[in-house]
């Protein structure tokens, strides 16, 4: 009998308690974190293009670079730097290969001596071509011209570019003016 006395003092009191279970709640964080991260991309056992980033973070959506990211393009050689481009920020969508690129976002084409300055890039690496939005201010210097303009197009070695409305500096041959 005090067995069951005993057994019936341990359930009363369990019944009477109302759990509450608050909202479910959804993470939405990243997926992996990576450090340090080297990212090699090449075509016929030739480098392509080299990815360095302090930290990756991989989402459902995209990858974030969060602290920033390099990315260098090397010649058909696989050997020669054609170019870089760096930025503060830069994201990746799943499924694309479309790169936004944010905060002191530098292009530098090594062999042309020529360097971009803008806030805001996007490197579409599937058309190889990088360009900006078209409000978008940008600064490029080479050693003869200094221009600064709104929206720009490239290539994503950097070696042609247009500036959709430019303003500056510009180098004019002599035997082609009139």
């Amino acid at each position: 009998m005090w067995l069951l006395g005993g057994l019936l003092a341990l359930a009363l009191p369990g019944c009477d308690e109302k759990k509450t279970i608050g909202p479910t709640r959804i993470y939405t964080g990243p997926i992996t974190e990576t450090t340090n991260v080297v990212e090699l991309i090449s075509d016929s056992a030739k480098l392509k293009l080299r990815l360095t980033a302090p930290l990756e973070q991989r989402f459902e959506t995209e990858v974030v670079y969060a602290k920033g990211l390099k990315v260098t393009f090397y010649a058909k050689d696989g050997k020669t730097v054609v170019n870089t481009l760096t930025a503060r920020y830069g994201k990746v969508e799943q499924g694309k290969e479309l790169y936004t690129m944010r905060g002191n976002v530098v292009v530098a084409n090594v062999p042309e001596q020529q360097q971009l300055f803008t806030e805001e890039l996007f490197f579409d690496r599937g058309k190889q071509l990088i360009y900006t939005k078209p409000d978008m201010f940008v600064k490029v210097l080479t050693p003869t011209e200094r221009l600064t303009g709104t929206g720009l197009t490239a290539n994503q070695n950097f070696s042609s570019y247009r500036i959709t409305h430019p303003e500056g500096v510009f180098a004019v041959d002599q035997a082609v003016a009139p």
